[in-house]
């Protein structure tokens, strides 16, 4: 089994998309049992709370439902649980690497590196382009899936 998790600043946009849009797009592959996904926050200020309400209705424009989530931080036990940990931007891996420690198994990305055009995902609670931020997960997901072999 492939564990994977999604890291933003507060685990109520980028994150949880990446979460649920992963979710969707290997339960669509058959892939759902090869595969455990979650995702995370750097920061606490969000803790316990469920996705953004704009994260969630452009989610639900693709048929893809995140009921139930709640935003949760991110542990140093979780270096040790996943296969991969992905961030969204530089400053995810900044925080991450302050949280999980070195990187000595190489397990941590920042999504789009995976992709032809690496560059950070804009954080749509400023941008308020949460199509963009849609449109570029999908792009890294969809990368991470052929870097995986899938």
């Amino acid at each position: 089994m492939i564990k994977v998790l999604f890291v933003c600043w507060g685990n109520i946009c980028r994150s949880p998309m990446c979460e649920y849009m992963m979710k969707d797009l290997v339960a669509k592959r058959g892939l759902s049992q090869e595969f455990h996904i979650e995702s995370a926050a750097t920061s606490t200020e969000e803790i316990g709370n469920g996705v953004y309400p704009p994260a969630v209705r452009r989610l639900a424009q693709s048929g893809i439902r995140c009921d139930g989530h709640r935003a949760r931080q991110l542990v140093r036990a979780d270096y040790d649980k996943y296969d991969y940990i992905i961030g969204m931007e530089e400053l995810n891996m900044k925080y991450m690497l302050r949280m999980l420690g070195d990187d000595v198994d190489h397990k941590m990305f920042n999504l789009l590196d995976f992709t032809e055009h690496p560059r950070a995902i804009a954080d749509p609670w400023y941008t308020g382009d949460f199509d963009k931020t849609f449109d570029d997960i999908t792009e890294g997901l969809d990368a991470f899936m052929r870097y995986l072999g899938y």
